[in-house]
């Protein structure tokens, strides 16, 4: 029998600091630029102090981008644009600068983790800081087996724990979340279909590689398959990723509920993440209260998952690459809501009244 119970998440996870959140609504009043005028600027600012729970709000100063990776088995049926197994040459790519969010890392000052849950390659091909974590290689063919065993299950959850832990232990004071993963969005097309009671086709997209119609269908009928086994678990969502799920999006659910009790922030990047967020929802409702959605991707799973969580995302530029790529875009919003929020001048009439009083 498991000793990690979920439920316990449930009294360890708090809501950002409501008081301080008021505070910092009523300095924003007294400002040079009335309320409202910089949009969600005002609500990011706001929301980010409630976090810190601090007024005026810090700097973010020591953001992340933590990538969880892993390769599925589903990925054989043809649903990827990408060759199955082949998740470890993208995670190569992005250590060596050659992906996106490596580019905008660079650019951003912002240290990139990646964290090998389940590539179907040779652990010692990769850095041992990458491939300490990992549970297993590879990952079941969800539509026909479980993803994972009830004790990989469990691994992986807690090693995404152990990474929040670490990187609130370092001081991160906020984190981009993303995945690199082949097949990863069809398992979190079907967490999403399963979560939200909705049917397959409701659900599939067409990937970070964008795919054809033929692999569209395939894709379609795989969801299907693994909504199939998905129902009768449920009422377990440490089982429901075990199922359907897989070891890089265990972990990421562990490392966004583990986060949340850490009460550090994190930036959720696209329908994987979201597919995580929403598993993370139903374990512990005030989690996704430390969650921001950064873009709309234009996957169906997304939008769904963002949408019964009542996120709205910051951005919509269509990014579909995935790998922190789109959260990464969001994030010099977030610092600039933060500057605005802690270095806008109080209005002189507000000066008057204080002096006078």
């Amino acid at each position: 029998m498991s000793s990690l119970n979920l439920d316990d998440f449930t009294d360890l996870i708090e809501r950002p600091d409501g008081g301080v959140r008021r505070d910092a609504e009523a300095r924003r009043e007294c400002q040079v630029v009335p309320p409202g005028a910089l949009g969600r600027l005002d609500e990011l600012g706001e929301w980010l102090a409630a976090a810190q729970s601090a007024v005026p709000v810090r700097p973010v100063e020591r953001p992340r981008a933590v990538l969880f990776a892993g390769d599925h088995g589903i990925a054989e049926l043809g649903v990827s644009a990408r060759p199955a197994g082949s998740a470890g040459e993208l995670v190569r790519e992005v250590l060596e600068g050659g992906r996106p969010v490596s580019v905008l890392a660079r650019r951003l000052g912002v240290p990139v983790r990646v964290v090998d849950m389940s590539l179907d390659c040779d652990p010692e091909s990769l850095p041992a800081e990458v491939s300490g974590h990992r549970v297993r290689r590879g990952g079941g063919r969800i539509d026909i087996e479980d993803a994972l065993t009830p004790e990989e299950a469990e691994a992986a959850f807690r090693a995404g724990m152990a990474v929040a832990d670490e990187e609130a232990d370092s001081g991160t004071d906020l984190v981009v979340l993303g995945d690199v993963s082949v097949g990863g969005t069809t398992a979190a097309g079907v967490l999403v279909a399963a979560l939200c009671g909705t049917d397959a086709s409701v659900v599939t997209g067409r990937g970070g590689l964008p795919i054809d119609d033929l692999a569209w269908m395939r894709k379609c009928a795989a969801i299907r398959d693994g909504l199939r086994r998905a129902r009768p678990v449920l009422g377990d969502q440490l089982q429901l990723l075990a199922t359907v799920g897989g070891a890089d999006l265990t972990a990421m659910t562990g490392f966004l509920l583990q986060a949340a009790v850490r009460k550090m922030p994190v930036i959720l990047d696209g329908v994987v993440s979201a597919a995580c967020a929403l598993v993370g929802q139903r374990v512990a409702f005030r989690a996704p209260d430390w969650w921001l959605a950064s873009h709309d991707s234009g996957e169906p799973g997304q939008a769904k998952a963002l949408d019964r969580m009542a996120l709205e995302p910051l951005l919509s530029q269509g990014v579909t690459v995935g790998e922190g790529t789109g959260a990464l875009l969001a994030l010099p919003l977030v610092q600039a809501a933060a500057a605005l929020a802690a270095e806008l001048p109080e209005s002189s009439a507000d000066k008057a009244v204080t002096a006078a009083e």
